[in-house]
């Protein structure tokens, strides 16, 4: 058995027992005596300790040497604190020396892969090296995250916080055995500019120039961010309840007069939503021979197909399939949803409307009327109207259809009456 060097401490009261037990300068100890029991019961002893190097000869014997004795100072003998404290003072996962490595790694197999698949190295994109590995490794498991995959190392290793504490072991933040430092930290920040906006508030009272009409943060197109994307931010975890608290102490922040004081801190902690409305596909207006602008559009509703031409400077009128829509439409519902665009828009009397619509019922031809409208009425109003038009729900298509009848139902839902007997 090759030779195994370890560091034992025992009492040296007890340890000067063992020793006046055996002869000769070189006492032996038996395998029994060195256990983790025996170990942990010599450490629960306070004081001066004797260190001791244990060389293993043979299978159940070891070689003791004394040497200096040493000071050493218990913190916690529990097993289960010690693991804690373990998990507390750990250093992070991955290293950058290791994420370095990983990344090498990656670039590597990047190469080689291209190569199998005939592309170029330099322009082997991660679509190209998504496409290569489902084509090399089908799988067909139904969860993506068990399936094969080829990541960059910093898309698959989470984001860790650098090392808190220094060498002598002191942690860098006051706020580092909270648990939660940068939460606690940001909480802080946000009290004191609370704090910083009243007492301003207070003085230009005093002063006698307060003013209730200051000027307000747009929120407009923002949202807070959401528990997960402050995690990341943060990079720490945060429960439910914590999230709330932050919400609100920003709610009170935003409530104060002068709260646009602090509008570039606030707006770290918003996310600007897309505007779909720059998404939407505005038709270029069009002339006739007498030229006279018009724009078309196009609407669909359950079955019902209609096509709409919207003429400008008109004097209001709108026919259906050559008919007045009055004539056309009984219901006065139906009348409503066909005029709503326009009503909305303020442009009642201001357009002439020629609308063709085939198919469906009704109902249906007023839906379809309805979106058409709406998306002619694209050209003639500016970007702000648009977005306006958007969010109520004018350019959004209706996809409720009816729902089909089941087999042993009397319709799609109802059921045949129950009878006894």
């Amino acid at each position: 058995m090759g030779s195994l060097e370890r560091k034992v401490f025992y009492p040296k009261k007890r340890l000067e027992e063992s020793l006046s037990q055996v002869q000769g300068g070189n006492p032996i100890l038996p395998m029994a005596a060195y256990s983790g029991t025996v170990a942990r019961s010599f450490l629960r002893v306070y004081g001066s300790v004797a260190s001791i190097h244990t060389l293993c000869l043979s299978r159940n014997v070891f070689q003791l040497n004394r040497t200096v004795p040493i000071l050493v100072r218990q913190i916690q003998t529990s097993l289960t604190v010690w693991r804690k404290n373990l998990a507390a003072t750990s250093q992070e996962k991955f290293t950058e020396e290791y994420i370095k490595k990983q990344i090498e790694e990656f670039n590597i197999g990047k190469r080689h892969l291209a190569n199998m698949m005939g592309e170029d190295p330099e322009t082997f994109t991660q679509e190209d090296i998504d496409r290569s590995i489902t084509y090399l490794f089908p799988s067909g498991l139904f969860e993506k995250k068990a399936r094969p995959l080829m990541k960059h190392p910093n898309e698959i290793f989470p984001k860790q916080r650098a090392v808190q504490w220094g060498e002598d072991g002191r942690p860098f933040h006051f706020l580092f055995y909270t648990g939660k430092q940068s939460y606690y930290e940001l909480m802080h920040d946000v009290y004191g500019k609370v704090l910083m906006l009243e007492k301003y508030e207070e003085r230009m009272r005093t002063k006698g120039l307060f003013s209730p009409d200051t000027k307000k943060i747009s929120l407009v197109g923002s949202r807070w961010l959401m528990k997960e994307e402050l995690e990341e931010m943060l990079v720490e975890v945060m429960s439910d309840h914590d999230y709330k608290r932050f919400l609100l102490l920003m709610e009170r922040l935003l409530a104060l007069p002068y709260s646009h004081m602090e509008e570039e801190f606030v707006q770290r902690f918003r996310k600007q939503l897309e505007v779909q409305s720059s998404k939407q596909v505005v038709p270029a207006l069009q002339f006739d021979d007498r030229g006279v602008a018009f724009s078309s559009g196009e609407g669909r509703r359950k079955l019902a197909t209609a096509t709409v031409v919207v003429r400008d400077n008109g004097s209001g009128k709108v026919t259906i399939n050559g008919i007045n829509y009055l004539e056309y439409f009984v219901v006065l519902q139906d009348r409503e949803q066909l005029m709503f665009p326009l009503q909305f828009l303020d442009r009642l009397g201001k357009h002439d409307l020629e609308c063709h619509v085939t198919g469906g019922g009704r109902s249906g031809q007023a839906g379809a009327l309805r979106l058409a409208i709406s998306r002619a009425l694209l050209s003639y109003v500016s970007e702000s109207e648009v977005e306006a038009m958007r969010q109520a729900g004018l350019l959004t298509p209706d996809p409720r259809v009816k729902e089909r009848k089941k087999p042993g139902l009397a319709k799609a839902r109802k059921r045949f009456t129950w009878k006894k007997r």
